[in-house]
């Protein structure tokens, strides 16, 4: 953060504001200096935080697992392997529960996507100021403004990245649909429910209102995943950010905010583990209805 004193709102919407890079408005590439600047870079800008932290965490949980997995051994798991174990037989007891076919995949992806949810959403009980004002620190010591540094540690607090990991999903709801159902089927799935006829007058017209309600409710999925993960820990960091505006306010308010803090975290424990069962039980959901053939 800047050496200079600034405002609350100043002092949230840098906690808000993703390091951007793309097009400047003289025609350059180059790093946003501030939130308006990155907004204004369009579609092709990058949010280098959100990919940093977002890629990172994903090779420390492959990491994490291949070491396991080396390690894993016929006799009695203990430490890391027990844990891995622990996890992989909660992702096997949900998908078993929830996913009525037979497909390789899903319990993996569902790994996956848990285990990387998880870790984003785990970011957000990072201390707000910790990582960003080193990030502003080293940003000084390489001849920035330190003040135009911006640094979001919590991928999942970015819109682009839950609608990509729900695109994902999307796509595989898609591909399986079809592979399944053969393209005839799946579009039939989309014109022929929920109101049939058999008057060949009223049909086409029923095709195309079945059209509708069904394309609304096939682009609500990955719409729901992304959204419901992102309004979450959006919420959540922000009432971070807002008690540690107390700190500002005086030895009692800043005694107070950091004991609401401890109080926050403890609880947002809780959150971050259940937006990510969620993500991943409507993920299981979604793939099992797109394994099933409607009659």
């Amino acid at each position: 953060m800047a050496a200079t004193e600034i405002t609350s709102s100043e002092y949230i919407q840098h906690h808000l504001t993703n390091m951007t890079f793309g097009k400047l408005p003289d025609g350059s590439w180059g790093m946003a200096q501030s939130a308006a600047e990155a907004k204004a870079m369009g579609f092709w800008a990058i949010h280098l935080d959100s990919m940093f932290w977002s890629i990172g965490l994903a090779a420390i949980f492959l990491f994490f697992f291949m070491k396991a997995a080396k390690k894993a051994s016929a006799g009695v798991p203990s430490g890391v392997v027990n844990f891995c174990e622990w996890i992989i037989e909660f992702i096997d007891t949900s998908v078993r529960g929830s996913f009525s076919h037979k497909n390789a995949m899903v319990a993996p992806l569902v790994l996956t996507v848990f285990a990387w949810v998880f870790l984003m959403n785990l970011m957000d009980l990072v201390p707000v100021d910790l990582i960003p004002r080193i990030a502003a620190e080293i940003g000084g010591l390489m001849g920035a403004d330190p003040h135009h540094v911006y640094f979001k540690v919590v991928p999942s607090t970015d819109p682009n990245v839950t609608f990509a990991m729900a695109l994902g999903v999307f796509i595989l709801i898609l591909f399986y649909s079809i592979k399944i159902k053969g393209m005839g089927g799946f579009i039939g799935e989309l014109t022929g429910m929920p109101f049939e006829t058999k008057n060949p007058l009223l049909k086409p017209i029923f095709m195309v209102i079945n059209l509708v309600l069904e394309g609304v409710n096939l682009i609500a999925k990955p719409i729901s995943l992304s959204l419901r993960l992102f309004g979450n820990m959006y919420a959540g960091e922000m009432i971070f950010i807002l008690i540690a505006l107390m700190y500002s306010g005086g030895v009692l308010l800043g005694t107070f905010g950091g004991a609401l803090q401890f109080v926050w975290a403890v609880f947002h424990i809780l959150v971050i583990t259940l937006q990510a069962f969620i993500f991943i039980t409507l993920t299981i959901v979604y793939l099992d209805m797109a394994h099933s053939e409607h009659h």
